[in-house]
């Protein structure tokens, strides 16, 4: 053969099965390329199970997000008296517990005790063995949801957690992942019961500690993402950015104590608010020691109200209040498209399925809500609902051609 001629040929032939090979990973001639970091569909995370519906936390609150199909589940874990990472939003326990209707532990009540600079009353975690934790119910926190399982169901541990997941991933033949909080790890070191070592050791035993293992591990202190990384855990690591509430007549966020910043950057006397890692600069120190991002929404949506001549907020929707309900969507940030430059994945936080949980142009329809962040690429969110998300997700996936 005239190796002139070979070598175009060869040339050709390489081009044909690369682009058979793009329109193949793209899901056909047809399909749009998704804006995802990676180009792969948006995860859906069952933000403390499927809450919406079941006491948070709980194995049958995450078992119903597997049902319904979510790609990953999420808790919060604190530390009982002894040393055992579960499953709870907060270390007090008066939040999601029945612990206040038990008369065997009234005498372990708190009054004015300070969690991140915060005084609450109440029963406090590392007050209770997790055999006595164990014995709790665990409640729907949000009193606008249905009450009627309230009590029914047992506090878990992290170890449950992983159990579950590996077993309906191989029941199922699809992976689940987990999506572990350090929770309030600054409380917890100075009690002495410090969530890093025992998280790392978990992971390990699990034979989950890499970058392509079912997990991610997040936090809103950056001291404990750094120490995790520092003492060799190789999962994605996920930076939370937080804001204390909208203000909702000037289309931003507000910053107010304890959520106004990290907890280990208070401490430290660090004066920088978590609206610093949304910049440019900010992302960059991210990355050295993260790989995503976990911000809540409006940092990506911004939301306003509609102002009177007297600049005060309209009530659009008539019912009487003020509020959520009556704002409207403000052109997107930046952030999703800052943070992929920097090379860090953006998982979402909370959505949810009511009503009063909504902006006014989503005219009370969660699903329009996901597809506007969707279309936006965010690379994953957590949802109470998971299958709304999906069915959302669906849509999207479909309108893209995959």
């Amino acid at each position: 053969m005239n190796s002139t001629r070979s070598i175009p040929w060869a040339l050709a032939a390489l081009v044909v099965a690369a682009s058979a090979a793009l329109l193949s990973a793209c899901g056909g001639s047809d399909a749009t390329p998704l804006l995802t970091l990676d180009g792969n569909k948006p995860l859906v995370v069952g933000h403390r199970g499927a809450s919406g519906y079941l006491p948070e936390e709980t194995l049958e609150a995450y078992q119903l997000a597997i049902d319904q199909g979510a790609d990953v589940i999420e808790p919060d874990l604190v530390s009982s008296k002894d040393g055992v990472l579960f499953a709870r939003h907060d270390p007090n326990l008066a939040f999601s517990t029945d612990v206040a209707s038990r008369p065997e532990f009234a005498s372990r009540k708190r009054t004015n005790w300070p969690v991140d600079g915060e005084l609450q009353t109440g029963w406090f975690a590392h007050d209770f063995t997790m055999a006595e934790i164990k014995t709790l119910g665990a409640l729907i926190t949000d009193a606008e949801r249905p009450q009627g399982n309230n009590g029914k169901f047992k506090v878990v541990t992290f170890q449950e957690i992983i159990d579950l997941a590996k077993a309906q991933s191989t029941k199922l033949g699809r992976t689940i992942a987990v999506y572990p909080e350090t929770k309030n790890p600054t409380y917890h070191r100075d009690l002495g019961l410090p969530l890093e070592d025992k998280l790392i050791a978990m992971i390990t035993a699990a034979g989950w500690n890499s970058k392509t293992a079912p997990i991610f591990v997040q936090s809103f202190e950056p001291g404990s993402l750094k120490e995790m990384r520092n003492k060799g855990l190789n999962t994605r690591l996920v930076q939370l950015i937080d804001a204390d509430d909208y203000d909702l007549k000037a289309g931003t966020l507000t910053y107010a104590a304890p959520y106004d910043k990290p907890y280990d950057w208070a401490k430290a006397g660090d004066k920088r608010l978590f609206s610093a890692m949304v910049t440019p600069a900010g992302l960059a120190e991210i990355k050295a020691y993260a790989d995503g991002i976990g911000p809540w929404k409006p940092y990506v949506v911004p939301v306003k109200g509609t102002l009177d001549a007297a600049g005060n907020m309209i009530d659009r929707n008539g019912d009487g209040k003020v509020n959520l309900n009556d704002a409207s969507t403000q052109a997107p940030t930046s952030l999703i498209t800052d943070a992929h430059k920097a090379g860090l994945f953006v998982h979402l936080y909370t959505f949810r399925n009511e009503k009063r949980r909504l902006a006014y142009d989503y005219n009370g329809d969660p699903q329009a809500e996901y597809l506007q962040f969707y279309r936006l690429g965010i690379d994953g969110l957590f949802s109470d609902f998971p299958d709304t998300a999906l069915a959302a997700r669906a849509v999207y996936l479909k309108e893209m051609g995959h």
